[in-house]
């Protein structure tokens, strides 16, 4: 089997290169922006609201504004066909991305000055109005960041965002976490907002991606039905695509369940908000690091196909690490190791993954196909660990945190045996689109 967006693999230092080319450097501040809405209402919003004294189930319940996320798709269309009048002159990406990056803000500030003990529904709509602002967001910069990127360069640019996209999440979060401990939540929120400030200034240095393909001409109603149902229509023509969607939104199921309910395992550990801190940045940060530079090299050496086998093995494993950390009690070590493995996983598995999801898309429709992509990967996990009854919160009540950690292990099996399939089925190299293939002299 060939491996189509390897053909010419690099040596080991050529392959390190690429991360200080220009259009992976802007992914890494693409990614920052990125991943700071998410910590929002994902971690930071979890200590929250334990510290508030609101039960498990409830806290739990709140990681179903995450479906924000899974539901993109339904408008991303608007990101791709809808021009924005006066800013829309600067580009189709930049003013989106300038809308985008400020509806943020606005919905991070409002969520800093709602009280989840007076008003955990007014908590509740804040925190969506967060997910909405904060996926709108992931659109534009899912698609400014392919159509930056050449074919060659998407293993380092998925790297580079995913480095940016931790960045983001846990610079946030522990600034959060600290500001909250010394002036309150409010403060710490609003402080974190800046975060969006990033990608707003790599669109606005850089300007239009120079592979960005604009849809139509956007004149009349049956232009804008393109807009709308040609993404889906271009991706389920292709060979396979209903089995490509399968790994899509089991692949992750078990790694989702596991990390949206980590801080309620710190917390019943007794980890103070400091300790939180030092581990998820500390040594957390410097295991991505690794792990990204690891995925980088892997993903040049091995070719997309094996790289992403490897990576999806590792990302399962490391749920196993925090069943151990469960068993282990408070222990500084045994959460070191536990974040540590889990944050190179997500390194190494940052590059590949992204890289196969970036590299299916059509140029053409970017925006929507990876909006499609990016919400499936984790949708069925979200739901799991959102739902009141039977979900991650309720689990762990009944079986314990062991156990639950267990069972994230065993979820991650499907994924990769069926990745391992796909790929004896040649259908991986099929199932590529443009963005994966076409250069920026071939789009331009």
């Amino acid at each position: 089997m060939t491996d189509t967006t390897s053909a010419a693999r690099p040596g080991f230092l050529a392959a390190t290169k690429r991360y200080l080319e220009p259009a992976p450097l802007a992914a890494l501040f693409l990614g920052i922006s990125s991943g700071f809405p998410y910590a929002m209402i994902g971690a930071t919003l979890s200590t929250r609201l334990a510290q508030d004294g609101i039960d498990k189930k409830s806290v739990t319940t709140f990681s179903l504004v995450f479906l924000a996320y899974n539901f993109k798709f339904l408008w991303a269309w608007i990101v791709e066909g809808v021009r924005l009048p006066l800013i829309g002159r600067l580009g189709q990406r930049v003013s989106w991305m300038l809308l985008a990056g400020a509806l943020v803000i606005a919905a991070v500030v409002n969520l800093a000055l709602v009280d989840p003990q007076a008003d955990i529904m007014a908590t509740a709509i804040a925190a969506i109005l967060v997910g909405v602002a904060g996926a709108t967001y992931d659109i534009v910069i899912d698609a400014y960041r392919i159509e930056q990127l050449e074919p060659r360069q998407l293993g380092v640019g998925a790297g580079m965002s995913q480095y940016g996209w931790r960045i983001g999440s846990a610079a946030a979060g522990a600034l959060a976490l600290v500001l909250a401990a010394r002036t309150g939540w409010a403060f710490a929120y609003i402080a974190c907002s800046m975060f969006a400030l990033p990608a707003m200034v790599v669109a606005l240095a850089m300007g239009e991606p120079p592979r960005h393909r604009e849809v139509s001409e956007r004149k009349s109603l049956s232009s804008l039905g393109k807009a709308v149902i040609g993404p889906f229509v271009e991706f389920f023509q292709r060979s396979g695509a209903w089995l490509v969607l399968l790994f899509i939104l089991v692949h992750k199921i078990g790694d989702t369940l596991a990390n949206l309910t980590l801080r309620l395992l710190f917390n019943d550990l007794g980890y103070s908000n400091d300790e939180i801190a030092i581990y998820d940045v500390g040594v957390g940060f410097w295991a991505l690091l690794l792990g990204i530079f690891v995925g980088g090299v892997l993903y040049a050496r091995l070719g997309l196909k094996r790289s992403v086998l490897l990576s999806l093995i590792l990302m399962g494993v490391s749920n196993f690490s925090f069943a151990l950390l469960a068993a282990a009690g408070h222990s500084n070590i045994g959460m070191a190791g536990a974040i540590g493995f889990e944050n190179f996983a997500s390194g190494v598995g940052g590059v590949c993954v992204v890289a196969y999801f970036s590299a299916l898309c059509d140029l053409r429709f970017t925006a929507t196909q990876y909006a499609l992509i990016s919400a499936a990967a984790s949708v069925v996990g979200r739901i799991l660990t959102g739902n009141p009854e039977y979900g991650a919160g309720a689990m762990i009540e009944a079986v314990g945190y062991v156990n639950f950690y267990l069972l994230t292990t065993v979820l991650a099996l499907p994924g990769i045996i069926l990745f391992w399939l796909m790929m004896r089925a040649g259908l991986i190299d099929r199932s590529i689109g443009t963005a994966g293939t076409e250069t920026k002299m071939d789009a331009g």
